[in-house]
């Protein structure tokens, strides 16, 4: 069941119902989820159910289910299953013939979408990005061939950093960065992914809960052109521009990395 993501008054009236009729809780920090049974006057008994204690705790909670109770998951925040290990429980309890329910209600990832301004027809929901550089660096560039709209989380302390990555990586796109929704000092801040990263870099790591969304791929990204076409172009453009408005130029065109292609540029200048 969807839990709100930070305005209160978003918990629907079913989730509410289902709250109070569940002979267990499951939730990924039982005083998240107290904090908000007693917000509305509700007492249940509470269980955590969280990516460091699934495996331990799955099998309980089974066992509960097993016997006819009546289990609510809840995320601490949002929609559960999306960006933690509730779908495992769901699988098993599918598994052993146990009915699950859906009650749907607030998700970032969906507010965050709906006001980015950016195409919600078709998109990834691709969580939070790998710590390590390498993989980092892999998925960044996996990610962008995807021809939908991408929903990363952040945290905002590293948002800057990871702004001036993909930036670096997709090119010229357009972006949404989705702070604090519902909440009182909500913030949209729209723009092309190296506008923001600019921003965020003079202004500093904002405060609060992120949600990054990133407009898709030009229709023509994947039909890049040809190692020699690309080198003409760039040496058409580096007549009437400097190599770091050039790469810029071509970036926008092609869906080729600025960077890779300021590199190129110079070396061209070079020869």
């Amino acid at each position: 069941m969807a839990t709100p993501i930070g305005n209160l008054g978003d918990l629907s009236p079913r989730a509410l119902a289902t709250l109070r009729d569940a002979d267990l809780v499951a939730c990924e920090d039982t005083r998240v989820t107290a904090r908000l049974l007693r917000a509305h006057g509700v007492a249940r008994p509470l269980t955590s159910y969280h990516e460091h204690n699934a495996e331990q705790m799955r099998p309980e909670i089974l066992e509960r289910l097993g016997t006819g109770a009546a289990v609510a998951l809840a995320s601490d925040a949002g929609t559960p299953l999306v960006s933690d290990p509730g779908y495992k429980l769901v699988r098993d309890a599918i598994a052993a013939g146990i009915e699950v329910l859906a009650v749907p209600g607030p998700s970032a990832t969906l507010a965050a979408l709906s006001i980015s301004g950016l195409p919600t027809d078709r998109f990834l929901v691709a969580g939070f990005l790998p710590s390590r550089p390498t993989a980092r660096k892999r998925t960044i560039a996996e990610l962008g061939a995807v021809p939908a709209t991408l929903v990363l989380f952040e945290s905002a302390r590293r948002l800057p950093e990871t702004l001036v990555e993909l930036a670096d990586a997709l090119g010229a796109r357009p972006a949404a960065v989705a702070r604090e929704l519902t909440k009182r000092f909500e913030e949209v801040r729209r723009g092309p992914l190296e506008q923001l990263a600019t921003h965020y870099a003079t202004a500093g790591a904002p405060r609060g809960e992120v949600v990054l969304v990133i407009g898709p791929p030009a229709e023509d990204h994947d039909l890049r052109p040809a190692e020699a076409e690309l080198d003409a172009a760039l040496r058409e453009a580096l007549k009437r521009l400097p190599p770091a408005a050039a790469a810029a130029e071509l970036a926008a065109a092609t869906g080729r990395p600025r960077r890779e292609l300021y590199r190129r540029a110079l070396a061209l200048k070079r020869r």
